[in-house]
């Protein structure tokens, strides 16, 4: 595959950010968030997208009059607290691809293929100190098909902000400024929810967490179709330990992955540990808008779950974890003294060999509106992320049809050499195979 940037310039947005918005306040959660970037492709058939001169030229429109929305996504740090809205502009980068077909990509997507789609090789790497929030990449195939890859600074944003921006620019991409920007404005209590709901406060300044890089892993892609993820719910609801009778598919794809990572990697229960990100929108009291924007997430630890019971436990954990964490982190019950513990906690450096721990990270991006993404071509045909650099991480996404589940997995090579040949794993999931 062969690449050429042909252009590269800032998008700022269409209408300037008023002086008493410069400052962007960020929540407790986003102070000590990773500054590293988010990456996503989403993919356009190439047999939906012509004239891609006029189609770059009515993103670049579109994007700037969302940035006069999302206006802190192009703005640059202040420090470790706050944004200086200051209308620098989100980094647009357009590129030409020689060489390959976006069909080839969709047949066989392998790291090698995907990763070079990313603008300067940004995908999870740290931000720069002076580095835009947002950097967005087109990448153009000569038969007419369309790459988009987003970078986005997780220090303000998650996974479901990323897709609701992405959602957003589209709409008004696909409907014009006049049709859709009113009902596209984000009012101040979905811009400002982090701040207004997790302020700061009075709370000490914690250490932002550091994104550790290790180069040495590797990603394999394992799809979980709805006809499997219907036997594997009924596997474990006729087991004789099963203690829920009406598992989710990220229920059970989720065991499914943790037995066979303990079974491949020879490790053992009682000293293997799952560390589960939470979206806290619509567990707040009251509920917050899904629209809500910044890191709404807060983390569940499940320590030695066992593996006939772990269904059971990730239930009853998730229960536990709301009946507490949304109530203490805001709301009538806010308690400065279990968030600063809480901080304190996630700030800490620990490793694997202090806690004598073997730790699974995961996250599930299922039910997020991640195939709406519809700039007038169509809804994306695939969306993805790349390797994260993080030793036995997960990334669960819904599938096109919202039935399946894709599972990113990333490991150490000599690790991924043993658990993608795990038996039991390849009798539900099938390991990367093609979108088209």
């Amino acid at each position: 595959m062969e690449m050429e940037i042909i252009s590269r310039e800032f998008i700022k947005p269409s209408s300037p950010t008023p002086s008493h918005l410069r400052n962007f306040p960020i929540s407790f959660i986003d102070h000590i968030s990773f500054r590293n970037y988010v990456p996503l492709l989403f993919f356009y058939d190439d047999t939906k997208v012509c004239d891609q001169t006029s189609k770059i030229s009515h993103l670049k429109n579109s994007l700037s009059q969302i940035l006069s929305i999302y206006y802190p996504f192009a703005g640059r740090f202040k420090d470790q607290l706050s944004i200086e809205c200051n209308d620098q502009g989100a980094s647009f980068l357009v590129a030409n691809i020689a060489g390959t077909k976006l069909s080839t990509i969709l047949k066989n997507p392998t790291e090698n293929l995907l990763n070079p789609l990313f603008p300067d090789e940004l995908q999870w790497k740290n931000m720069d100190c002076n580095g835009s929030i947002l950097v967005i990449q087109i990448n153009c195939f000569a038969c007419g098909g369309i790459i988009i890859s987003v970078c986005a600074c997780h220090k303000i944003v998650d996974a479901a902000t990323a897709f609701n921006f992405m959602n957003d620019w589209a709409k008004l991409n696909s409907e014009g400024e006049s049709n859709s920007k009113s009902t596209l404005s984000l009012p101040y209590n979905l811009l400002y929810a982090g701040d207004t709901i997790f302020s700061q406060g009075s709370l000490p300044n914690f250490p932002e967490c550091e994104f550790v890089i290790d180069k040495t892993i590797v990603s394999k892609r394992f799809v979980f179709e709805a006809s499997k993820v219907k036997l594997l719910k009924s596997m474990m609801v006729n087991s004789d330990s099963n203690e829920v009778k009406n598992p989710t598919r990220v229920e059970v794809v989720t065991a499914m992955i943790y037995k066979c990572v303990v079974s491949a990697l020879e490790l053992n229960f009682k000293t293997t540990s799952l560390r589960m990100a939470v979206d806290l929108r619509r567990r707040m009291v009251p509920p917050l808008s899904d629209k809500s924007v910044g890191n709404i997430v807060w983390f569940l630890f499940l320590i030695n779950p066992e593996l006939h019971d772990l269904v059971f436990k990730i239930r009853q954990g998730l229960h536990e974890f709301c009946e507490v964490y949304p109530k203490k982190f805001g709301g009538k019950e806010k308690d400065l003294s279990f968030i600063f513990e809480c901080l304190k906690q996630v700030t800490t450096p620990v490793s694997e060999s202090d806690y004598n721990q073997s730790l699974i990270v995961y996250a599930s991006w299922c039910k997020f509106p991640m195939y709406e993404a519809d700039f007038g071509w169509g809804k994306p045909i695939w969306v993805t992320t790349s390797t994260c650099p993080v030793k036995n991480a997960i990334v669960l996404m819904d599938t096109r049809n919202g039935d399946g589940i894709e599972a990113i997995v990333n490991m150490k090579e000599s690790d991924m050499v043993r658990f993608e040949r795990e038996v039991e794993l390849l009798q539900y999931a099938s390991l990367n195979p093609s979108i088209v």
